[in-house]
């Protein structure tokens, strides 16, 4: 049977060959290798791109994975990046609509069937297969990839990613000051569910921070629920970044990549007081945030991220760091003393929709007020005296 309706089917597997190596330079921060582990120049050319128009060097490694995707593929039917068509586009949806995300393969028997609901937490893990967004993305980044080359003349007349013809015509005249208008998908796009926020109910925020071992994880889960800070801003926090006086941090923004203030609690710098008394207060320019084990150097992301693993583990939940973002701008949002434009400046978001995501009720917060609403006694009906209960019964009914 043809390769292409086997990967369609789900049946047939694209070999994982060739890989992203990081540069260390510049432009581009990261390229891409082929099977015989020559860079793909078609592809080191749109990177190098998006490189000089100031995307985060995450956004062009996020790009580079999704170019190899698409080559791997093309690798695999034996077809060079300048023939392909639409029809090659939907092989590759049917293929990452039907595959396992190697990604998902846990090696850990203890963990989660994929896709299961957390009984504690109401959260689902992750689905075996890609995302409907992650299938969207590989799309944007085959599309921007022919446009570019399109651009300089090479490649097929005509980009083999679908567009919506009407979307692109209204955006073309949309004025700023309007609400973008709903218009359907193009054709190969997935539906993507409006994400809700998962922020963590009061109670089982209790327990989590109850779970922590030391103040150095107290300090970080407090000035994450109270700035509303992103993981990358607050493991790039020097000691320069503190104004204890104000109570408030400098972070260097993730869509900006300004520094920007960003107001904490007390309580946060109280348990950041606490960490520096025990471990010491860090040199002049250098990360606050320090493993405790293994030689003193800067805490990494995916050590943050253990440590939060081995809380879940305990716990029997499946929080992430970035719940603790929607955590903050939930409590800000709903709190009651802040406007929605000043929780938006807090959070730094470029869009007040966004912010006002938050602002929406949880069954987790409504459990009392569910109780009481089912345990009240049914109203009885009263009239007034003088009437002849006769009367009453005639008309209304015994």
């Amino acid at each position: 049977m043809d390769l292409r309706v086997l990967l369609v089917e789900g049946r047939g597997t694209v070999p994982p060959v060739g890989s992203v190596i990081d540069t260390s330079l510049l432009h581009p921060p990261f390229v891409v290798r082929d099977t015989q582990g020559a860079e793909v120049e078609p592809a080191t050319g749109y990177l190098r791109e998006l490189a000089l128009s100031d995307c985060s060097p995450l956004t062009c490694r996020s790009y580079a994975f999704g170019l190899l995707r698409w080559f791997r593929l093309l690798w695999a039917l034996q077809m060079g990046w300048q023939q392909a068509t639409e029809a090659e586009v939907a092989v590759l949806v049917g293929w990452l609509r039907s595959a396992k995300n190697p990604q998902r393969q846990r090696s850990d028997p203890e963990a989660p069937p994929a896709g299961s609901v957390n009984p504690k937490t109401g959260k689902s893990a992750l689905q075996a297969g890609y995302a409907p967004s992650t299938i969207n993305h590989a799309l944007s980044v085959v599309s921007g990839f022919y446009q570019f080359h399109a651009c300089h003349g090479r490649g097929p007349v005509r980009n083999p990613v679908p567009v919506s013809a009407e979307r692109r015509r209204a955006m073309a005249h949309r004025s700023p000051l309007e609400a973008p208008a709903k218009f359907g998908r193009a054709r190969l796009r997935q539906r993507v569910p409006a994400p809700l926020p998962r922020s963590i109910p009061d109670r089982l925020w209790d327990e989590l921070f109850a779970a922590l071992g030391c103040d150095r994880d107290r300090a970080l889960l407090e000035f994450f629920v109270s700035s509303g800070a992103r993981a990358a801003e607050l493991l790039g926090l020097v000691l320069e970044d503190l104004d204890w006086a104000d109570q408030r941090i400098w972070v260097i923004s993730k869509g900006t990549r300004a520094r920007q203030l960003v107001p904490a609690s007390p309580q946060a710098f109280l348990y950041l007081a606490r960490y520096f008394d025990e471990a010491g207060t860090p040199a002049a320019g250098g990360r606050i945030w320090r493993t405790r084990r293994g030689g003193d150097r800067p805490l990494a992301y995916w050590a943050l991220r253990r440590i939060l693993q081995r809380v879940n583990a305990q716990l029997g939940t499946n929080w992430t760091l970035h719940d603790l973002r929607h955590t903050a701008a939930t409590r800000m949002v709903n709190g009651g003393r802040l406007t929605l434009p000043e929780v938006q400046v807090i959070l730094r978001h470029a869009d007040i929709r966004v912010t006002g995501r938050y602002l929406t009720a949880r069954v987790e917060d409504l459990v009392d007020k569910l109780a009481e609403h089912y345990n009240r006694p049914r109203p009885v009906m009263t009239y007034a005296p003088g009437y002849d209960p006769a009367d009453i019964a005639a008309v209304f009914g015994g």
